[in-house]
């Protein structure tokens, strides 16, 4: 286990543009609460990507060059995606999301709240909220990055220690390590931190810490009968 959550033992700084973002931070989701001040004062909105169709894109939207808007796509902004993107028809971008280089985001995917590092895919019916994805980070089809509590309350995280340590956030989904690969129809609880180089098997639901390097397994049994004629 990390003995902290300082954005340095999960997030490989050097691979985004947005590293301000997690200056003078001392756990890695206190970048979350920055997002909304850092598009505010640093975003110049500007299309400088490709568009198939009519996708559409608010006025606060900055989208670097390479980068594929594909017809269907929705771009709700404020928002930051960088270059050499394919955002796919389909896909929802809304409120405070910044997207590095060389990502995907794909079909029936929803994003709000949210840093994706660069080269991170997330192509296919995901939901990522108020959560923080590393390099090349990878959610498998139908991953679920949960980020609100059924009671609504404030969301703790699980220290090193056993110790509930408070984050002062409501809403908030995951932190995904460098290169970590997330099984098709996982759901992660609020407050999921997932080390560096860490997969999780399809179908997982997870709640807590997940060490780096680490293979985190789920099985099921299965009954066989005869089928009756």
């Amino acid at each position: 286990m990390n003995p902290s959550f300082s954005p340095a033992d999960y997030l490989d700084l050097s691979r985004t543009d947005h590293r301000a973002l997690f200056e003078n931070v001392a756990n890695v989701w206190d970048a979350l609460k920055q997002i909304p001040t850092y598009l505010q004062f640093r975003l110049k909105p500007g299309i400088h990507g490709r568009l198939i169709g009519k996708p559409f894109i608010s006025a606060a939207v900055y989208i670097g060059r390479g980068t594929i808007i594909e017809h269907g796509a929705m771009i709700k902004g404020p928002a930051w995606i960088g270059e050499n993107c394919e955002i796919r028809n389909g896909c929802y971008i809304r409120e405070n999301v910044i997207v590095g280089n060389g990502c995907v985001l794909g079909n029936s995917c929803e994003f709000k709240n949210s840093i994706l590092f660069d080269e991170t895919q997330v192509p296919h019916f995901n939901y990522v909220g108020d959560s923080i994805l590393g390099h090349k980070a990878h959610l498998g089809a139908g991953v679920i990055l949960s980020n609100v509590k059924l009671d609504h309350g404030e969301i703790a995280v699980c220290g090193p220690d056993g110790k509930l340590i408070s984050t002062g956030l409501r809403k908030f989904g995951a932190i995904v390590g460098d290169r970590s690969e997330i099984g098709c129809n996982s759901v992660l609880s609020p407050g999921s931190i997932i080390g560096r180089d860490t997969v999780l098997y399809p179908g997982s639901q997870w709640r807590g810490c997940a060490p780096e390097g680490s293979i985190v397994k789920h099985r099921q049994e299965f009954e066989i009968i005869q089928r009756r004629k």
